[in-house]
């Protein structure tokens, strides 16, 4: 009879249990067409998370759902995103929806060797960014990251670090979050081993950038990326202009296949044709392979360099004025022959 009666008691505290479980989980309210976005921060628990959608309204007490969170397995398991929820999910639906993964995020994706306009440009027509805000986000904007005291003033600043990456944002993201992901990018990739590479080759940071720069807007092909460096350096220590037809390009503010004679001899501070050693700062954002190729120059004792006579896109290499000048009349024999 004790046993009995123990387990008709068991029964009914579960069954009790069960009701008030049923009643925790409902929503707050099951008519209600509204819909708030809320951000789930990195490593946030059921506790915090309860406090969030509490918070927004979305549930009625913390407590209740730190229980049925580890009741039915989700514990552990809530993801970090936006997420877009109503006070009509009841808890079940919310918790499934914060455990799925399925956050309200959106991608896109920033090539090797743009500049901070055409990053700029290309953000504003895939509708992430107005510009003009993102471009005065850049110039005022306080980020906290360690190569930032290594550059310059002005509102050219961030040319050569918005780093060129596939990104997925937040729906809600503003200017200021865009940029700021991708320095963070930038800070993340230049690690502490760079920093001390560099003054080995008794560079900056920004010298190294500058160079990387130029390494991405020359070389088509991987192979080059060091040998280019090389060429760099050479030029730099003998010393002898560089002469990169980027850096007029980025000074004439243009793209175009050919760089004239008239185009060279434009006064100013990035056109390498006249001025001594590197421009003041990187033309374009250079991606992982080219920092790593300027931290790591070929030793060569190449001088110059030419595309070859081909589509693929390599150059031939050059220690004399006589080679590069045969190298010369063979690419522009194949690229305008008629």
């Amino acid at each position: 009879m004790i046993v009995l009666l123990l387990i008709i008691a068991a029964a009914g505290t579960y069954a009790g249990f069960r009701i008030y479980v049923e009643s925790v989980v409902k929503p707050v309210d099951a008519n209600s067409t509204s819909y708030v976005n809320i951000v789930i921060p990195e490593g946030a628990g059921a506790n915090k998370v309860g406090e969030i959608l509490e918070g927004y309204g979305l549930i009625k007490d913390t407590s209740d759902f730190k229980l049925i969170s580890r009741l039915e397995g989700y514990d552990g398991k809530l993801q970090a995103g936006e997420f877009t929820l109503s006070p009509a999910m009841n808890m079940r639906e919310l918790l499934k929806v914060l455990t799925s993964g399925n956050a309200n995020t959106k991608r896109f994706t920033i090539p090797e060797g743009l500049t901070v306009a055409k990053t700029a440009d290309k953000l504003e027509a895939e509708g992430f960014i107005n510009k003009e805000k993102f471009m005065e986000a850049l110039e005022t904007g306080e980020y906290p990251y360690k190569f930032i005291e290594y550059l310059p003033d002005g509102d050219n600043r961030f040319e050569g670090f918005l780093f060129p990456e596939t990104y997925d944002i937040f729906t809600t993201a503003t200017e200021e979050d865009i940029i700021n992901r991708m320095l963070a990018q930038f800070d993340l990739e230049y690690i502490d081993e760079y920093y001390v590479k560099a003054e080995e080759l008794g560079f900056s940071m920004l010298e190294i950038i500058t160079i990387a720069s130029l390494i991405e807007a020359e070389a088509a092909v991987a192979v080059d990326r060091p040998l280019i460096a090389s060429v760099i350096y050479n030029r730099l220590s003998i010393p002898m202009p560089l002469q990169i037809d980027a850096t007029v390009l980025y000074a004439l503010g243009e793209t175009k296949e050919r760089v004239l004679i008239k185009d060279t001899q434009i006064e100013h501070p990035y056109n390498t044709y006249h001025i001594p050693g590197l421009p003041p700062g990187p033309i374009c954002s250079p991606g992982a392979d080219s920092i790593r190729a300027a931290l790591n120059p070929a030793q060569t004792e190449y001088i110059f360099y030419v595309r070859k006579p081909d589509n693929t896109g390599e150059h031939n290499f050059a220690t004399n004025i006589t080679d590069f000048n045969r190298f010369k009349r063979q690419y522009l024999d194949f690229r305008y022959d008629d």
